[in-house]
């Protein structure tokens, strides 16, 4: 474990040295010390992987907390390999983003700090095995992506959206604390080891236990009900943020989850019915909210919540699996969770990336002013269309193979006897076929309107030239593992069964592993063939294309094709949207022609969130004018905060003198 403290101490190292080196040296330094690392913490991760085992080591902190034991056992191993990778690549990519940002003279010193803060507290997250120091350090990752996100703290949405991102994780601390806070009175212990023990044969008490720590990690996740500030922070944060936060960060809430299901062991039928349900809605939730979004990096965001919904589907059938005694489809469904866990922190990256490198280019994230960029932008354009394919589950990406096990663990399960299992896997599947129809809805859109067609506005037409090379490095690195991912799975399935084992048990994985190897190995056979084909078509292609001269006698005017020809990305949805129409809350703006020739007209619709809406809004504004009666106390006269301190002092006193007697 010593080389462990090595890789957390070269974070920190990282850290301070950003801190008073030269601007132009800073992400360069982040991104060194990140690599190094990761390089670091592959070793030990990648052993425990290989063999099963698991490291660890205590070390003695103080009177306080006492001895504090950190391990890397195959689940911390799996995401310790995760947040490594993926942060060094936001790193990297960071080189490029944030280089206007220092000829604007903007200090991001405090930003390199807080940005490798986070990167060593994920690390400690899922290592640490007490629970008094995974509060700590759960804290240090909630206050550093904080000040990311706020990092132009100047502008007020910014502003807006960092302080309702760190009520709600101050409100899921709440949650963690309280399952801890009864973990530890009957345990009477801070350790994690301990715990399991405690909740062995107390099936009420691992229920509360599991449903509290699962609203609690569950917001930081994402999930339905609890997802509001998460399509607020990412659009907010500067991109190489939006992509450790949504790659990577938000699934040390789904390490949570798994972490307590340890303590659990084999949970009850309620709890995992109730992970299964909360998931089909969040994926659900989440993919259609995203088609009607118009600002990319907000409709990514809700794409997070999608494919953490997909995540925790893949967790709820393994919970039923065991639950109901069946080895294959917990195997199965852990194995599709996991793996997707590595999937999404892939092409969700780089979307997000080459939505930054959009916005980077064209100092706009809404769609409905881009377009035509694949001119201009070709190597951006193909990368995000790489990652649309991936995301939308398709062959042969990586997001496939997931989605493709958890339906595996779905379709095992169905033949049970038990009619609500039955029922319910078969909603589940029709819930995760929708999704996946939905998402290539949204993609086309999304793809379609922003780097298709004629620019739709001035910052579209004036884009020259692709981002920055560091910027497209990280992006192809990123691409290729979609596409190697989905054309070797079994390299990564073997790598997540053992993880996946950790729940389901290792006795079942042998037959198990050898059905599903067999499977995807010739899976793997016919993406080869596919992909040989399309080449060879494209061979062809080019071998008997003539040069074909058109001339138009009557376009119908369509010769002269112009931005008012073509789709927006309102119109493009619009159909879909309408169908739907009790789960939004349609807000339009339209100015109408009046006139014969009028100089401006438009139609503009915005589709706010129903829960923000109907339920986060009406409670912030009962807060407003609750805290409103209150505005004459603060005064600005000094003797009245005095006087109010003195009251303060004596009514604690009395209650003192009173309760102590």
């Amino acid at each position: 474990m010593e080389i462990y403290f090595l890789a957390l101490g070269m974070l920190l190292a990282g850290a301070l040295l950003s801190v008073i080196v030269k601007d132009s040296w800073k992400f360069k330094v982040c991104s060194i010390f990140t690599l190094i690392s990761s390089i670091v913490l592959f070793l030990p991760a990648a052993a425990v992987l290989l063999t099963g085992g698991t490291l660890a080591q205590t070390v003695y902190m103080s009177p306080i907390i006492g001895d504090v034991e950190f391990a890397i056992d195959p689940l911390s191993a799996f995401f310790v390999m995760v947040i490594s990778g993926m942060s060094f690549l936001g790193t990297l990519y960071a080189n490029g983003y944030m280089k206007p940002y220092l000829n604007k003279g903007m200090n991001v010193s405090s930003h390199c700090f807080f940005l490798m803060m986070l990167i060593a507290s994920m690390v400690l997250v899922v290592t640490v095995q007490n629970a008094f120091f995974f509060l700590v350090v759960w804290e240090i990752m909630s206050l550093s992506s904080f000040f990311l996100v706020i990092f132009e703290g100047e502008k007020k949405e910014v502003l807006s959206a960092g302080i309702k991102y760190l009520v709600y994780m101050h409100l899921s601390v709440l949650f963690i604390i309280a399952a801890f806070v009864l973990l530890n009175i009957y345990s009477n212990s801070l350790t994690f080891s301990d715990f399991a023990v405690a909740l062995h044969g107390e099936q009420t008490l691992a229920n509360i236990v599991f449903l509290l720590a699962f609203i609690g990690f569950g917001i930081k996740a994402g999930f339905v009900p609890f997802h509001n500030w998460l399509p607020d922070a990412h659009p907010a944060a500067p991109t190489h943020v939006s992509g450790i936060m949504s790659g990577v960060m938000i699934k040390t809430g789904i390490y949570g989850i798994l972490r307590v299901l340890l303590f659990v062991g084999t949970p009850s039928k309620l709890i995992a019915y109730t992970v299964l349900i909360v998931s089909a809605i969040s994926a659900l939730y989440g993919v259609l909210y995203a088609i009607t979004q118009h600002d990319i990096k907000r409709l990514l965001a809700y794409h997070s919540i999608e494919n953490i919904g997909i995540i925790g589907m893949g967790i709820g059938i393994g919970m039923l699996g065991l639950a109901y005694s069946n080895p294959a489809v917990a195997i199965l469904g852990f194995a599709g969770g996991i793996l997707h866990i590595l999937n999404h922190s892939i092409f969700k990256e780089l979307l997000f990336f080459a939505a930054g490198g959009v916005y980077l280019k064209t100092h706009t994230r809404n769609i409905e002013k881009l377009g035509g960029l694949i001119k201009n932008m070709p190597y951006t354009s193909l990368l995000f269309i790489i990652g649309s394919v991936a995301i939308c589950g398709l062959p042969p990406f990586n997001g496939f193979i997931s989605e493709f096990l958890i339906y595996a663990g779905m379709l095992k399960g169905i033949p049970s006897s038990e009619i609500n299992l039955f029922i319910t896997l078969v909603f589940a599947i029709a819930a995760l076929a929708l999704v996946g129809t939905m998402a290539i809805l949204c993609f086309t859109k999304a793809s379609g309107i922003t780097f298709l067609g004629n620019p739709r506005s001035e910052q579209a037409e004036n884009v020259k030239g692709d981002v920055a090379r560091v910027m497209i490095v990280p992006m192809g690195i990123l691409a290729f593992l979609t596409f190697f991912i989905g054309m070797y799975p079994q390299y990564f399935i073997g790598a997540v069964l053992v993880p996946a084992s950790m729940f389901a048990g290792s006795e079942a994985i042998l037959p198990i592993f050898n059905s599903v190897m067999a499977l995807v190995s010739t899976l793997s056979w016919y993406f080869f063939l596919f992909l040989v084909l399309v080449l060879v078509l494209f061979a062809l292609r080019a071998l008997i294309k003539s040069k074909v001269v058109l001339h138009n006698t009557w376009g119908c005017g369509y010769n002269r094709a112009n931005n008012h020809m073509q789709y927006t990305a309102t119109s493009y949805a619009d159909l879909f949207i309408s169908t739907l129409k009790p789960l939004f809350k349609r807000v339009t703006h339209i100015k109408k022609p009046k006139e014969l020739f009028p100089k401006e007209a438009y139609y503009e619709l915005e589709v706010e969130d129903i829960e923000e809406a109907y339920i986060v809004k009406p409670l912030i504004s009962w807060d407003e004018k609750f805290l409103a009666k209150f505005e004459r106390i603060q005064s600005g006269n000094i003797q009245q905060y005095i006087l109010f301190g003195l009251v303060f002092l004596i009514i604690a006193i009395i209650g003192l003198v009173y309760f102590g007697g």
